[in-house]
């Protein structure tokens, strides 16, 4: 028996590749294929199921192109209305892989079709939950995802998930291994751990929300408690899991096309294309095509794509390191993303080669702007961390603008005044500043080390630290 978790980082997306007697399944994949599909061939295996736990909001599957590949049988749990050809279980079918035997549990509350699968052997012993959504590793999954689709409130979502938990999966056996579909970063949900396996025993002794003594009401107000607005791409990767989505060769073919500066210019003038740079942002601050976007591809690149640029079909240009130009066109394919139309070949130096145009952002360490500070305390410091990070802890004064809402944020800066950004570490703050550059805000100024770097310095009064009750 083989059970192995593909885990994606930037994602915090966990995938699995069971295998038993030439037999294989796999439970909620990522788009990009060829890693479970060269695993069976190694292994000389067939892959005869594709498992998806729901709908997915954060990710698109790769359901339809591993079917296509393998042959393999899409499986849904119960209230499942997909689009395309499909098995949608009975609660507590069974289906089996080798010598294992996969059990659908019916766990609504994250999504009406939410389902669990639970992994048995020949003679019965519960050797593993594949949670999805629903149990995560220190939490749960946030009810209120799919709420219009489902025409219910929040609380009855979540009083549906209370029940899922209570009913279907703490009288399983403590023993198991609970595998979960994400992990820590995750907007799914708002406190997971770090750790992405657990044994449910152990979940019932150290998760808040399987607590023994708890009533449905206090887990109501608890779940609830502490959620955000989810990234507007989400519902939009819904439709496309639910719906169909064009095969993932044919969106890395479009998104690969190299060119030259000329051609890469021609295409942004005439296709309203947005220039994603995907460059550190060190580099980036050196220089950088005019009205780009940088968004790092080292760090939680597709996330941070979805939550700044909402439409999926919004037509995409790509700045890249050398020989990166698959992986960004691959990760943003993975959130739905499919109209790359082109890279810029030879990248950011082969835009200056041609002599054309290009801007540069303003940056500087914390130290530095602890020197502005102490002779001007009353400078304009942005702290565009999520809302549960500044409350945690912030600079007095600072005012709080997260990337995530970066849109609202615009009409309220001045034009005409100096503005410093910061983040955690810079990453998103020069995101934030790129983006408000390319609608005309010239005076904003990054910070490079980000909070920590100026916290650092000693020189800014900073809030009593108060532990964070989220992570959204």
């Amino acid at each position: 028996m083989i059970v192995e978790q593909i885990y994606t980082g930037c994602l915090a997306q966990g995938a699995y590749y069971i295998e038993s007697n030439g037999e294989a399944v796999v439970i909620d994949p990522l788009r990009d294929i060829d890693n479970y599909v060269g695993k069976a061939a190694t292994n000389k295996a067939k892959i005869k199921y594709v498992f998806e736990t729901h709908f997915h909001a954060d990710f698109v599957s790769g359901h339809m192109d591993l079917a296509k590949a393998t042959g393999a049988e899409i499986i849904y749990g119960p209230t499942a209305v997909p689009g395309f050809a499909a098995t949608v279980a009975t609660d507590g079918q069974v289906f089996q892989v080798g010598e294992l035997f996969f059990e659908v549990l019916h766990t609504p509350g994250h999504t009406m079709e939410s389902c669990c699968y639970l992994m048995k052997d020949a003679a019965g012993k519960q050797l593993g939950l594949f949670s999805g959504d629903t149990l995560f590793i220190g939490d749960v999954g946030r009810p209120d995802l799919a709420q219009q689709a489902a025409h219910k409130t929040l609380e009855d979502l979540a009083g549906l998930l209370f029940d899922s938990l209570r009913n279907k999966i703490m009288p399983l056996d403590d023993n198991l291994v609970i595998y979960p579909a994400h992990g820590a970063g995750s907007a799914c949900g708002k406190n997971m751990s770090k750790e992405t396996t657990d044994t449910l025993g152990h979940q019932k002794a150290s998760n808040y929300a399987l607590r023994a003594n708890m009533t449905r009401e206090e887990f109501i107000q608890e779940v609830t408690n502490g959620l955000v607005a989810p990234p507007g791409y989400f519902p939009l990767n819904v439709a496309l899991n639910k719906q169909g989505y064009e095969d993932i060769h044919a969106v890395l073919d479009r998104g690969t096309k190299a060119l030259s500066a000329n051609a890469f210019e021609a295409a942004a003038d005439e296709t309203e294309a947005i220039i994603i740079d995907t460059r550190s942002a060190a580099e980036f601050a050196k220089g950088f095509i005019p009205n780009s976007y940088n968004i790092g591809i080292d760090g939680s690149f597709a996330v941070w794509v979805g939550a700044i640029i909402k439409d999926v079909k919004q037509p995409l240009l790509i700045v890249a390191e050398e020989g990166r130009a698959a992986e960004v066109v691959t990760r943003l394919a993975r959130v739905g993303f499919d109209h790359a139309i082109g890279y810029l070949k030879g990248g950011f130096e082969a835009w200056k080669q041609a002599k054309k145009d290009f801007d540069i952002a303003v940056s500087m360490d914390g130290n530095r702007l602890a020197e502005i500070y102490k002779q001007d305390p009353n400078i304009v410091l942005l702290d565009v961390r999520k809302k549960s990070e500044y409350d945690s802890e912030h600079i007095v004064g600072a005012i709080n603008a997260p990337l995530d809402f970066v849109d609202e944020t615009i009409a309220s800066i001045d034009h005409q005044q100096t503005v410093y950004v910061h983040c955690a570490g810079g990453y998103r703050s020069m995101a934030f500043v790129s983006i408000m550059q390319s609608k005309g805000y010239h005076n904003l100024i990054n910070c490079s080390t980000g909070f920590k770097g100026l916290k650092e310095t000693g020189a800014f009064p900073v809030t009593e630290f108060v532990c964070q009750n989220t992570q959204l």
